[in-house]
């Protein structure tokens, strides 16, 4: 069970992923059936912002900022002043993420936008990593690699697909009861 949790938390990203397909999947059965196109993409698009945004980079931001040594110890790193501004900006990208949730069209767009650029920068740093320093720490080459890369893109897709299916604010997600 230790390294279950030890694993679900070490790779965060996704785990709260996971976590908000999951709360999409809870939030379609709520409603009435057939589901649209549209239900669809609001549930996933609605909780894809409030977990792998909201949530990560909070837990990104405490990490970083309050458990700096732990978090550059698992990157492989040594341990930065710079980290706190990391986790300061995560702190940002976290708020934004959450203000989304059932936000309009241009915040969940820039709620994307933001941490794209940082996390596409993060997937390139962490690639340099491995080439240059062969730094293959699970925090630098491990799982969180790729949801660097593959979360934003899950991100735009959504919500591209959402404003496709048409005007859906209708469905925006209330906090569940």
């Amino acid at each position: 069970m230790r390294q279950v949790i030890i694993f679900l938390l070490s790779n965060f990203t996704l785990t709260l992923f996971v976590i908000g397909l999951i709360a999409s999947l809870v939030a379609l059965l709520r409603r009435p059936r057939p589901w649209g196109r549209a239900a669809v993409a609001e549930a996933l698009l609605s909780w894809f912002l409030f977990f792998s945004l909201g949530v990560s980079f909070l837990y990104n931001f405490v990490m970083h900022v309050f458990f700096s040594e732990m978090a550059a110890s698992f990157i492989g790193w040594q341990t930065s002043p710079f980290q706190k501004e990391v986790g300061f900006a995560s702190l940002g990208f976290s708020v934004v993420g959450f203000m989304a949730f059932k936000g309009s069209d241009g915040l969940r767009l820039a709620a994307i936008v933001g941490p794209a650029c940082f996390l596409w920068g993060a997937a390139i740093g962490h690639a340099v990593q491995m080439v240059q320093a062969h730094n293959y720490a699970p925090g630098n080459a491990g799982v969180i690699f790729y949801t660097d890369i593959l979360l934003p893109l899950f991100g735009l897709v959504m919500l591209w697909m959402r404003r496709k299916a048409g005007d859906s604010s209708a469905l925006r997600p209330a906090f569940p009861r």
